[in-house]
């Protein structure tokens, strides 16, 4: 039987974390931004599928930098 490929355990995928409408609503708030304000991620996307992502839904991605020690950037999935 063939291994399934998990998505977000490849080294080179960042962490990505999907928020719960409250968690997503609080940092909206935080930074005085609306959701239509977010970069986009397809709900189509790899990593969007493995998190069952819907539309609407928030995704914080952290990433390893070398410079800044971690980026967080944060999307809001899209039909797609």
């Amino acid at each position: 039987m063939p291994r399934k490929f998990d998505v977000l355990e490849h080294e080179l995928v960042p962490k990505h974390v999907l928020l719960s409408k409250e968690e997503a609503n609080r940092l909206l708030k935080a930074m005085g931004l609306k959701k239509s304000e977010l970069p986009w991620i397809y709900s189509t996307d790899p990593v969007a599928r493995a998190l069952k992502a819907k539309p609407g839904d928030v995704i914080m991605i952290i990433r390893q930098s070398p410079t800044a020690g971690e980026s967080v950037a944060f999307r809001l999935v899209m039909r797609g």
